[in-house]
């Protein structure tokens, strides 16, 4: 196919008609998961502790913090349950609430992501305007969220911008997370979660940044297909950095309104008829996303960072 290829000539508007339908079975589910992650995740290392499990629960949080940020962006575009009213209880206070994340105010800032992507006005090219970089560069990143430098920062600025007026369901959660840890007889659990947002969190974020728009071919073009990424991710990557189908981010740039479980039909819909074709914008793998973060034309060159 030709790389002049419309949208509108790779689907059809009843297939959109389809995937934009929306399923209350499916996005409970995909709740339900997310949740039931967490709950083994405590329960597993609760029941058999031991630094496996514990560290295998840390990592499994990490990725499933980043998962319940992933229900509150989906309920943001009311692309998630068919009630945009269950959506916006869901994302405010299921999801939102235990990553500080109010609904409404997030809401505003990603609507002006989708309207600008890879222009200057772009809220979030902050994040990954200056990839590809050094392998150095980019090794030294990864350490600072690994060794828990990044998630201090974010902690502190949340910390410091704390107000009980509008903070108090982030508050309620963390209350109610250690009374309930405390009342099964492990308190000592309840460092679990915050060892996953210091530690792991930053890390699967950065590379969800990356993979989403810091291996793009041009941030400044108004092709999806030049400004944004998506990744084919095996289910263990799914299950820890890629949650909730965020990985299909070049289909949902697309049509924002089709809920997240319908994007990887989406994209096999537009790879089988060649929507992709001449188009570098599909990494297979996060190793694939990490290789193409690496600048290959200068490898001594570190920037100031």
């Amino acid at each position: 196919m030709s790389a002049k290829m419309k949208l509108s000539e790779a689907v059809t508007k009843e297939e959109l008609r389809e995937l934009r339908k929306k399923s209350d079975i499916r996005a409970l589910a995909t709740l339900s998961w997310n949740w039931g992650l967490i709950i083994a995740a405590f329960a597993v290392a609760i029941i058999w502790p031991n630094p496996l499990t514990i560290l295998g629960g840390v990592l499994i949080l990490g990725g499933r913090q980043l998962g319940l940020g992933i229900i509150n962006h989906d309920c943001a575009h009311h692309a998630f349950f068919k009630s945009p009213k269950i959506d916006e209880f869901v994302g405010h206070w299921i999801a939102g609430a235990p990553m500080n994340i109010s609904l409404p105010a997030y809401r505003a800032y990603h609507l002006k992501h989708h309207k600008y992507a890879g222009t200057p006005d772009d809220p979030d090219i902050i994040f990954v305007k200056n990839y590809p970089v050094p392998k150095e560069s980019l090794r030294r990143k990864f350490v600072r969220d690994l060794t828990g430098q990044t998630g201090f920062r974010d902690t502190m600025r949340k910390i410091r911008s704390f107000k009980l007026s509008r903070h108090w369901p982030w508050l309620t959660f963390h209350v109610g997370l250690l009374g309930v840890l405390t009342a099964v007889g492990a308190p000592w659990a309840y460092l679990m979660w915050w060892a996953a947002e210091l530690f792991v969190y930053p890390a699967i974020v950065r590379l969800r940044q990356i993979g989403e728009h810091g291996t793009a071919l041009d941030r400044t073009s108004l092709d999806p297909r030049l400004n944004t990424g998506t990744t084919v991710a095996p289910f263990w990557q799914r299950v820890l950095i890629a949650p909730n189908d965020v990985n299909y981010h070049l289909e949902h740039h697309m049509f924002a309104s089709i809920p997240p479980y319908r994007l990887k039909r989406l994209h096999t819909l537009l790879s089988s008829r060649g929507y992709y074709d001449e188009f570098d914008c599909i990494s297979h793998g996060y190793g694939d996303v990490i290789r193409r973060a690496i600048r290959r034309d200068a490898p001594d060159m570190v920037p100031a960072e």
